[in-house]
């Protein structure tokens, strides 16, 4: 399979990105939060969970920080390179979600010799809510 790269200038600011669906299982939340080494009980044990409050385990900030990043590598292709990411978390993503990842395009401009993006994103349920939303610059090929 071959992967190809958005050029700067082929960029709009307003483009949107293509919406991308993921299911969340409990195999998806547990194995994510041992592979980065995030062993709150809450991420695998669901008695635990509940007792803290929620409908059961969830997904850790670790795992959503690489969805968005997939989410939005996989629009900008391989020579696209994140810069910054801010995150704001808002409900948890729970086994049986389905996490829905869209975004535009906010701002495209130079600045030290990079072609940069400013992008707006949203990671949300199908239950219909938003478990996260930010802002993310990212530096692409001219």
């Amino acid at each position: 399979m071959e992967y190809t790269s958005i050029k700067w200038g082929a960029v709009n600011e307003g483009d949107a990105l293509p919406e991308k669906s993921r299911e969340i299982t409990r195999t998806t939340v547990v194995s994510t939060a041992i592979a980065t080494r995030d062993f709150q009980d809450v991420h695998h044990d669901h008695e635990a969970a509940k007792k803290s409050g929620t409908k059961d385990i969830f997904l850790n900030i670790l795992t959503t920080g690489g969805l968005i990043g997939k989410y939005l590598t996989d629009w900008s292709g391989p020579e696209g390179e994140l810069k910054k990411v801010d995150i704001k978390l808002a409900m948890p993503c729970y086994p049986g979600d389905t996490l829905v990842g869209t975004g535009s395009v906010m701002k495209k401009y130079e600045e030290n010799g990079q072609h940069l993006v400013e992008i707006g994103y949203q990671m949300a349920t199908a239950s219909g809510g938003p478990h996260a939303m930010g802002t993310a610059i990212l530096a692409l090929p001219e």
